[in-house]
This record gives structure tokens, C-alpha cells and sequence, in this order.
């Protein structure tokens, strides 16, 4: 050692090796050779992939994509829209009303998808005719048409799921800031509306993209209600002429670019609701704040008898 600190090739500094990380060259390596092995199987396999464009465009084919993708935004808004009212429901101190919105999560979320939709095919099996005794009544077979079975399958399914996620999203927001909008005045609707839904947007928004990414893909089980979706539409191709992977490969290429394009539209919601500078939440308890503590403001609080500032 000191014969290594007397000499004078020593600089004084002492070398810097950088660790080599062979478990991400292994790992590169095999995920490449797995990519590789699946493209030559792909490429030798039984499939004439020169009929995969062609089914791709069939007519059949699109007019099942359009039903696919209507039939999505439609569960999907219902989902939404009963959700937001469950997860309401479930933050109410009314307990019955709390205890309904909680049975309901439980039952929907406890349920398979696909065997609610049979729930729902064969409903008139149980139920001959719908309505109000004394008022009006129809046929259950005329009310629960292929497309409102699927509706309500996977709606009421989704709606359980979204509740969840907005009652995340509510609890995320700082009860501090439910206090404060009380002590300003605002009524509890007002509350919702202005402080702790545009606040709660930030988490709810990410698992909303994502399970419209699943309705997307969750409409295939439409098929086995005679829903004219893409899956069912790619299965009347092939049982016309015995083409099956091919048109198995068009339609799995109708869903990749549909979920690729929601993707692209989550991503850009995202960056806008992700972004502190553009947060509508401190906007709108600004504004809030601002119109009660305006003389106006100040003098409807007066009239309903809130009182004023001590």
C-alpha cells in the first residue's frame, strides 16, 4: 500500500467502476428471443394472413365494430351516471339509504358479468310482463330486447365497479376543505358540486379510462345474447367460410386500434386534469369563495337566515 501511495503513477482519486447489470442484459435478451420465436411461429403457422385485410374491412365486420363501440359508451355512461349516484348514496347519514347503496355494490360486484346477462336474457321466464298493476303493462319480451340486456348487464355491472371509484375519489378530498365550504355558507349540493367532485376528478379519471378500455373488450360477452357486436359479427364471417383464425385475427385488430385510440384519449385527459396549473378544483372553491363573500353573497346568506361573520 504505501509503495502504491509513493508512486507516482497515483493520481489521488480513486477509480469509479460502474456496476454491471447483467440481469437487465439476460432479461433483454430473453424478451427478444420470445418476440422472435413468437414472430417465426406466427409466420409459419396455419393462417392466411392475406384474408385478414379483407376480413378487416368487411362490412360485417365494421357494422359490428360500430355496435361495439356505441354499445361501450352506452354501459359506460350508464356505469358512470349510477355510480356517482350510488357512491353519493353511500355517503349519506341516512343509513337506509346508505344500506341499500351498499347492498346494491354487493350484489353487483358478487355476481358474474355473464351470468347476470342471462339473469337478464331470460327475465320473461320469471316475469311475463312489466309495468305498474292498474296503470300500464307490456310484454317483458318486447322490453328486453338483445342491445337492453346488454345494456343493463353491463351497465349495472360497471355502475357497482364506479362507485368504488368515486367514493376513492370523494374520500381523497381533505374534509378541512368540506368544513371550510360549510362555514362560507354553501349548501351540501353545492359543496359536492364546486369543492369535492372537481378535486376528486384527479383520482377518479385514471380507473375511469382504463374501465372503458375494459367495456370495450368486456362487449364480446354480448355475443352470447345475440348482440350483433364484433365478436358475434367475426363469428358469422368464419361460419360462412371456415376462416376462423383469419377472422379471429381481424377482429383482435379492430380491438387493438379501438382500445389504442381510448388510450390516446385517456392519456390527453389525464394531462389536462393532471396538470396543477389547469386544476379546475382550486378554481372553483376560488370562485366559490369569492361569490360568498360578496356583498350579494353576504346578503342571500343574510335573507336565508345563515347569519353573517362574527
Amino acid at each position: 500500500m504505501e509503495e502504491l501511495l509513493n508512486s507516482q503513477s497515483f493520481s489521488g482519486e480513486i477509480p469509479i467502476v460502474p456496476i454491471r447489470k447483467w440481469g437487465r442484459w439476460v432479461s433483454a435478451v430473453i424478451i427478444v428471443g420470445a418476440f422472435v420465436a413468437l414472430i417465426l411461429g406466427l409466420r409459419h403457422a396455419q393462417i392466411v394472413w392475406g384474408d385478414v385485410p379483407k376480413f378487416f374491412a368487411y362490412r360485417t365486420m365494421i357494422n359490428g365494430m360500430v355496435v361495439t363501440v356505441i354499445l361501450a359508451c352506452a354501459c359506460q355512461g350508464l356505469g358512470v351516471v349510477l355510480g356517482v349516484a350510488i357512491a353519493i348514496m353511500r355517503r349519506s347519514k341516512n343509513f337506509v339509504v346508505s344500506w341499500c347503496a351498499w347492498l346494491y355494490i354487493y350484489i353487483f360486484r358478487g355476481v358474474p358479468t355473464l351470468l347476470q346477462l342471462y339473469i337478464w336474457y331470460n327475465l320473461a321466464l320469471a316475469f311475463k310482463t312489466l309495468g305498474i298493476p292498474g296503470l300500464f303493462s307490456v310484454s317483458t319480451n318486447s322490453v328486453m330486447t338483445p342491445f337492453v340486456v346488454a345494456l343493463l348487464g353491463l351497465g349495472l355491472n360497471e355502475s357497482a365497479y364506479y362507485a368504488e371509484i368515486v367514493r376513492a375519489g370523494f374520500n381523497s378530498v381533505d374534509h378541512g376543505q368540506v368544513e371550510a365550504a360549510s362555514s362560507i355558507g354553501m349548501k351540501p349540493s353545492q359543496t359536492m358540486r364546486r369543492v369535492i367532485l372537481p378535486q376528486a376528478m384527479r383520482v377518479i379519471i385514471p380507473p375511469t379510462g382504463n374501465d372503458f378500455i375494459n367495456m370495450l373488450k368486456a362487449t364480446s360477452l354480448a355475443s352470447v345474447v345475440a348482440v350483433h357486436e364484433l365478436l358475434l359479427s367475426t363469428s358469422n364471417i368464419y361460419a360462412a367460410n371456415f376462416r376462423i383464425m383469419e377472422a379471429l385475427m381481424a377482429a383482435a385488430l379492430w380491438y387493438m386500434i379501438l382500445v389504442s385510440i381510448a388510450s390516446i384519449g385517456q392519456h390527453f385527459i389525464e394531462k389536462k386534469f393532471g396538470n396543477d396549473q389547469s386544476n379546475p378544483s382550486s378554481m372553483s372553491l376560488k370562485l366559490s369563495m369569492r361569490r360568498s363573500l360578496s356583498p350579494r353573497g353576504l346578503m342571500s346568506r343574510g335573507r336565508r337566515g345563515t347569519g353573517g361573520f362574527a
